[in-house]
């Protein structure tokens, strides 16, 4: 914690106005009684406002390099160094070309659903180490969003281009997909400066596929794989809101009726925690 100094005329004004009165105490006390709880309370908001500092630069600078890697991006495709595919033609290239399908998404996406006969490399996945700083992110990451959308601590895969060299010669051609697209990019950059040249990229990731564009293995559709948390469970999505708008209350009845369970057991417990009370009350009395 960064603390100001600052003078004693400055800071204590009203200390000076209370050792006039007729007081042992303001009169022959040596410190102004308002300089240690106030240096401390300046020290804090100090403290404070060189956190968010510190919180803006960081943000500043990642939005500076995800600007710089997006150039670079776009410098890839507009080169042809890297092709693009919509989730409809890389469905054709696989069936009629035999080009492989990599799949990059982290394991919570994949375990949702994936493409038949697909290799799941993932450049980002679930960070699993339990060092303080890891947990101090974890708890982070959940408080700043990830109760609600479901999105959990990613880190990247150091192993990611290893991998797929182990699977893949520098030849091969390679169909690059990730949910929304954005990940699927960052990887066909790394495997374009590690020596690949036959790289495609699916535009939009599997969210834009359409069920008849691509053989999808796994319990749910393509377009729910990104979804989670809290808003997945009471289908608050925008992806959930399309399905609904199709399928009518067939689908809306299940959210609905958790909705209305959440709703009767926050009553409950609300109920059950005005009764505790007295009972232990009670309890502590009798004995």
């Amino acid at each position: 914690m960064e603390t100001i100094s600052i003078s004693n005329s400055s800071l204590c004004s009203q200390t000076q106005l209370l050792g006039s009165k007729k007081s042992p105490f303001f009169a022959q006390s040596h410190f102004p009684i308002c300089s240690v709880p106030t240096y401390i309370q300046i020290g804090r908001r100090s403290g404070l406002a060189m956190n968010a500092v510190v919180a803006e630069e960081k943000e500043t600078k990642q939005a500076r390099e995800m600007a710089a890697a997006r150039k670079r991006w776009e410098l890839l495709i507009r080169e042809q160094k890297v092709k693009i595919l919509t989730p409809r033609e890389a469905g054709y290239a696989i069936q009629l070309s035999n080009k492989t399908l990599l799949d990059v998404r982290p394991s919570t996406e994949h375990e949702k659903t994936w493409v038949k006969n697909s290799t799941w490399i993932p450049i980002f996945d679930i960070v699993t180490a339990n060092d303080a700083g890891t947990i101090s992110r974890k708890v982070t990451n959940f408080v700043m969003g990830g109760w609600w959308s479901g999105v959990p601590n990613l880190g990247y895969n150091d192993e990611f281009v290893t991998k797929v060299e182990e699977k893949f010669s520098k030849d091969t051609d390679l169909i690059l997909a990730c949910q929304k697209g954005l990940r699927s990019l960052a990887a066909c950059e790394k495997l374009y400066n590690a020596g690949y040249q036959n790289l495609f990229w699916v535009q939009g990731g599997l969210e834009a596929a359409n069920e008849e564009d691509l053989k999808r293995e796994g319990p749910q559709p393509f377009k729910l794989a990104g979804i989670g948390g809290f808003s997945e469970f009471m289908g608050w999505t925008d992806q959930q809101r399309v399905i609904a708008a199709r399928e009518g209350w067939s689908y809306r009845f299940i959210f609905t009726a958790r909705l209305i369970g959440l709703v009767v057991l926050s009553d409950a417990l609300f109920i059950a925690s005005k009764k505790l009370g007295p009972f232990l009350e009670n309890l502590r009395s009798s004995n």
